[in-house]
């Protein structure tokens, strides 16, 4: 059961991480220099009477994934998120669970791509971030919960993306994103929500099975896709796929070739965020 401790801690460290920090204006009519809990709430994909029920101690066993969540959108070091989860009466995941921690190295790494397009994944192909141009461009996340943040789940069960793809580059997609995960659930053989994960895509997904039961193992590698966004048309950009050794968190990245009406789309994409374009 999660105590009065939990919410003091989660409102302590809440009170530490500015707006801008999390990619949000700063204001200039705030009361505290933190995050308000309408703020919080959406960055790790809870409701804002949530966060609420938690830091006035009135909400019970918060799961490892809300307090995963709640680590990686407030910034915490690796003994504070350690900490967070003993407060909240759970183990901290061991090195059999697929790896979500956002280690603060990599999270200044993200902070310098701000004008550009970037989502974090975990080896499973679940959504842990995604900046504001990211949201622009593929659509916005902020509300999906549960399978609805998983790559192979929306490609296969839910309603894909603006990738655009020939039958042929489908076919070559949707096999490398089995075979990688199909690698992931050899390296996390005991994580249960990845074998959860995989036994509902086989059950939902005829396309998924076969090309799970093929026993293809492999990496969904870099790509040049086209994107068809609703208001700005198709955009052409590169998409490179970077792997942090030692937590297995994949770094999406989409650029434009500089001087194209590809960059010029990206760019104004990037200022208007997911606000509608005018056509």
């Amino acid at each position: 059961m999660a105590t009065a401790e939990f919410g003091k801690a989660v409102r302590r460290w809440r009170d530490r991480v500015s707006p801008e920090a999390v990619g949000l204006p700063a204001g200039r009519h705030r009361r505290a220099a933190g995050l308000r809990r309408e703020e919080l709430a959406p960055l790790a994909g809870i409701s804002v009477d949530y966060v609420t029920r938690l830091e006035q101690g009135r909400a019970s066993n918060p799961s490892a994934q809300v307090v995963e969540a709640l680590a990686r959108t407030l910034r915490l070091s690796g003994s504070e998120r350690t900490h967070l989860f003993r407060l909240a009466g759970l183990a901290p995941p061991g090195p059999e669970s697929v790896p979500a921690y956002i280690t603060p190295s990599v999270q200044r790494l993200l902070d310098r791509l701000t004008g550009t397009p970037v989502a974090v994944y975990d080896a499973s192909w679940t959504l842990l971030l995604a900046n504001p141009p990211y949201a622009a461009l593929m659509g916005d996340p902020s509300g999906w919960r549960g399978n609805e943040r998983n790559g192979v789940w929306r490609q296969f069960v839910g309603p894909g993306s603006r990738a655009r793809h020939t039958p042929e580059s489908l076919r070559r997609f949707e096999a490398a994103l089995v075979a990688d995960l199909h690698a992931a659930a050899g390296r996390y053989a005991a994580d249960p929500r990845l074998r959860q994960l995989v036994a509902e895509l086989r059950a939902r997904s005829e396309r998924f099975a076969e090309l799970w039961d093929s026993g293809t193992v492999g990496r969904h590698e870099a790509a040049r896709k086209t994107i068809d966004h609703p208001q700005a048309g198709p955009l052409t950009l590169d998409c490179d796929v970077l792997t942090v050794a030692g937590s297995d968190l994949r770094i999406m990245i989409y650029t434009a070739e500089p001087g194209t009406e590809d960059a010029e789309r990206l760019a104004l994409l990037t200022v208007l965020g997911t606000q509608a374009l005018s056509s």
